[in-house]
C-alpha cells in the first residue's frame, strides 16, 4: 500500500477542489464531512469571500452545513494556484461549456492544468470531474503530465468521474448518487475508488477515461434525445387535436418498455443542452454524423419559437396582436424550485417575443434579476392576473399559486402543463403545447 493511499484511508489527505461551483462546492462540503482537510481554488474572488465568511452561494448547500467548516479551519477558499501546492489529492471541476459553433470549450480545463502541474506534489492523485469528450483525460491531461516528469500510475495517479449533480433534487446528491470512476491505469482506478469510497456510498468503476466520459455523455444524450421525442410528439399531437398530457400519462400506466418523458419549452441547464454536443464534435473527427443527437438537438432548440407561436396563436384568436401585448412570463429558471437560469428557454422566450413588439415582464420567486442581452430586469409581483393579455408559464415552480393563475387570469399558455389540476371551472384559457 502507498503513502499515498494510506493517507486518504487515514483521511488525512489533503484535498485540492479546483472550481467551487455547483459541482466544486458540495463536493467540498461532502469531502469536508468525510473528516478531509479541503481547500477550493476558484479565480473568482466573490465566491471564495462568500465561502470564507461561511455563505453559500449554491442552494443545496445551506450556510449551516459550510460555516461550521470554514469555522473549525477543516474548508477554506483562495484565488491563490499556490494552494494547490503539495496536495494529495486534486478534484478538477471548472466549466466546459461550447463555444458559438457549438464546438467544445476545454479551456478552462487547460487553464487549471496551468496552475497545477508545475505545484504538484511528489505522490498525488489528480481527478476530473468537469464534463468532456471521451479520450480528453488520456489525449490531453496526461501528455501535459509526462511532458513535467510525472510517472503515470507510480507518482501521479489520474482519473476521470463525471458529475452528477441534479440541482433541487431533494432525494439524490452528491452522497448518495452512485459515483463512476475510471482511471488511467488499474492503479489509478483503484486509488481514485479508494478517495470516492470515503465520501460517497456506492463506487462504480469502469476500464477506463474514455469509458467514464462516455458514460457521462451517454446519460445526458440520453435524456437529451428522448426530450427531443416528446417535444416532437408535442407537435404531432397539437397537428392532429391531441392533448399531449393525456397521451404521456396513459403511456406511462404500461409497466414495462415506456419511461415518460415531458415536452417543454426547450432545453436549459449546465448539461443536457450541451453535453450531447461534446459527444457529437468527437465522432465528427473520426467521420461519423452522431444523427439522434443532432436531430435532437434540432428540435430542441426550436421550442422556444414554438411557445411563441402559441402565443401569438392564443393571441390572435382573442383578437389581439403580439405586438403591444402585456405579458407575463411566470418562471425564468431551467427547471422548477431552483434559481439558476443558465441556459433557460425563457431567455430566449423572453427575448423573441419582445423582437415582435411585445411588453414581457417575469415573475420568478426564486430569480430576483436576470439580465437578457443588454437588458436587466427585475421580477415583478404577479399582481392583478387579468391585467395582463396573456400569462406564459415557462417554468412551474412550486410556490407559484397555481389554482389563482387558473382563476384569474385570461389566457394562459402552459408549457409545462402546471395547470392540470385546476382546469376544472378555471376563468382562464388554457393553451398547451
Amino acid at each position: 500500500m502507498s503513502m499515498l493511499q494510506r493517507r486518504i484511508e487515514a483521511r488525512e489527505a489533503r484535498v485540492a477542489v479546483v472550481g467551487i461551483g455547483y459541482v466544486g462546492l458540495p463536493l467540498a462540503v461532502e469531502m469536508a464531512d468525510a473528516g478531509f482537510r479541503v481547500t477550493g481554488y476558484d479565480k473568482s474572488a466573490a465566491k471564495v469571500r462568500d465561502v470564507t465568511a461561511g455563505h453559500s452561494y449554491i442552494g443545496d448547500v445551506p450556510d449551516a452545513r459550510l460555516a461550521p467548516h470554514v469555522t473549525s479551519g477543516r474548508l477554506s477558499a483562495s484565488t491563490d494556484p499556490d494552494v494547490l501546492a503539495g496536495a494529495d489529492v486534486v478534484v478538477i471541476c471548472v466549466p466546459t461549456p461550447l463555444n458559438k459553433t457549438k464546438d467544445p470549450d476545454n479551456s478552462f480545463i487547460l487553464a487549471a492544468l496551468d496552475d497545477l502541474v508545475p505545484r504538484l506534489g511528489r505522490e498525488c492523485l489528480v481527478i476530473l470531474e468537469s464534463t468532456t469528450f471521451p479520450g480528453f483525460t488520456r489525449e490531453v491531461m496526461v501528455p501535459k503530465l509526462v511532458e513535467a516528469g510525472r510517472k503515470i500510475g507510480e507518482d501521479t495517479f489520474v482519473a476521470f468521474s463525471p458529475e452528477r449533480v441534479d440541482p433541487g433534487n431533494a432525494r439524490y446528491h452528491t452522497k448518495n448518487t452512485p459515483k463512476v470512476v475510471g482511471g488511467v491505469t488499474p492503479a489509478c482506478t483503484e486509488l481514485a475508488r479508494t478517495m470516492y469510497s470515503q465520501v460517497m456510498e456506492q463506487i462504480v468503476p469502469v476500464s477506463s477515461t474514455d469509458a467514464a466520459e462516455m458514460v457521462k455523455l451517454l446519460e445526458n444524450t440520453f435524456r437529451a434525445v428522448n426530450i427531443g421525442l416528446v417535444n416532437e410528439v408535442a407537435i404531432m399531437c397539437h397537428k392532429l387535436g391531441l392533448d399531449t398530457w393525456e397521451v404521456i400519462d396513459a403511456a406511462a400506466t404500461k409497466p414495462f418498455g415506456f419511461m415518460p418523458f415531458y415536452p417543454g419549452p426547450g432545453l436549459g441547464g449546465h448539461c443536457i443542452p450541451v453535453d450531447p454536443h461534446y459527444l457529437s464534435w468527437k465522432l465528427k473527427t473520426l467521420k461519423y454524423n452522431a444523427r439522434f443527437i443532432e436531430l435532437a438537438g434540432e428540435i430542441n432548440s426550436s421550442m422556444p419559437e414554438l411557445v411563441v407561436a402559441r402565443v401569438q396563436d392564443a393571441l390572435n384568436d382573442a383578437e389581439k396582436s403580439v405586438k403591444g401585448a402585456r405579458l407575463l412570463v411566470l418562471g425564468v429558471a431551467y427547471k422548477r424550485d431552483i434559481d439558476d437560469v443558465r441556459e433557460s428557454p425563457a431567455l430566449d422566450v423572453i427575448d423573441l417575443l419582445e423582437a415582435r413588439g411585445a411588453k414581457v415582464s417575469y415573475h420568478d420567486p426564486h430569480i430576483p434579476s436576470l439580465t437578457i442581452g443588454e437588458h436587466r430586469k427585475q421580477s415583478v409581483p404577479m399582481g392583478e392576473l387579468g391585467s395582463w393579455d396573456a400569462v406564459v408559464i415557462v417554468t412551474d415552480h412550486r410556490a407559484i399559486d397555481w389554482a389563482r393563475v387558473a382563476s384569474e387570469a385570461h389566457l394562459v399558455i402552459d408549457t409545462r402543463n402546471a395547470l392540470r389540476d385546476h382546469k376544472q371551472g378555471a376563468k382562464a384559457r388554457i393553451v398547451t403545447l
